[in-house]
């Protein structure tokens, strides 16, 4: 299944519910960051094992994290493909290869 697919999916699943009244973009920005706390959660007290403390619940919670992405560049009416192209092609000019690489700098510091 492609990304586009999914997203198609997504959308569909909401507007089955008639949920697209209720995601404004405020409200869908505060359940992203509610949902990356719950992301995070799942590492909380892990020490120094990087491991999460319940892999399905990281894979819930990441995908939740990218369902409220989806509605939000919907709502917003943004090309959430070709934003994250654009993205991408803005990272790798911050961070050419010959820089970046093996470093975690950010790229003002390379």
């Amino acid at each position: 299944m492609t990304f586009e697919e999914i997203q198609k999916e997504a959308l569909a699943f909401r507007d089955r519910r008639d949920w697209k009244q209720f995601h404004n973009p405020k409200d869908l920005a505060i359940s992203i960051s509610l949902e990356a706390a719950e992301l995070l959660e799942c590492f909380q007290w892990t020490g120094s094992n990087l491991q999460p403390h319940d892999a399905d619940a990281l894979k819930d919670e990441l995908a939740d994290v990218i369902i409220y992405s989806i509605y939000l560049a919907d709502t917003l009416d943004l090309n959430l493909t070709q934003i994250l192209q654009d993205k991408i092609r803005k990272n790798a000019s911050h961070y050419p290869e010959d820089k970046a690489r093996g470093t975690a700098k950010k790229y003002t510091e390379l």
